[in-house]
C-alpha cells in the first residue's frame, strides 16, 4: 500500500509563494493519476490540482494561474509550486490517488494571513 509524506507548508502573507512537496513511498507516477487535495477549515476536502501518467494536467479554476503541478518520477515526488497566494487558499494540503490504494498522508498546513 503506498503511503504520501507531505512538507512544505507554512504561513505566508496574501500573495506570497510555497511550495509543496509530497513524497510517494513507491513510484506510482507512471502508472496512476496523483493529485493534490485540500481541506480548508470547516470545510470539506477539494481536488486542487491532477496529474495523469501521460502528462496531462488539470486544476480547479480558484488555482488556474496561480497553482503548477509537477512530478520527479525518479525522486518519487509530487510538487505543487503555489504563487500569488491568497487567504482562501488556507488549508491542510494533501497528496492522494485513489487508483493506488494508498493511505492519505498528513498533509501539510498552509496559513495565508498577514
Amino acid at each position: 500500500q503506498v503511503q504520501f509524506v507531505e512538507s512544505g507548508g507554512g504561513l505566508v502573507q496574501p500573495g506570497g509563494s510555497l511550495r509543496l512537496s509530497c513524497a510517494a513511498s513507491r513510484n506510482i507516477f507512471r502508472t496512476y493519476i496523483v493529485g493534490w487535495y485540500r481541506q480548508p477549515p470547516g470545510k470539506q476536502r477539494e481536488l486542487v490540482a491532477v496529474i495523469t501518467t501521460g502528462g496531462m494536467i488539470n486544476y480547479v479554476d480558484s488555482v488556474k494561474g496561480r497553482f503548477t503541478i509537477s512530478r520527479d518520477n525518479a525522486k518519487n515526488t509530487l510538487y505543487l509550486q503555489m504563487n500569488s497566494l491568497k487567504p482562501e487558499d488556507t488549508a491542510v494540503y494533501y497528496c492522494y490517488s485513489p487508483g493506488a490504494a494508498g493511505s492519505w498522508g498528513q498533509g501539510t498546513q498552509v496559513t495565508v494571513s498577514s
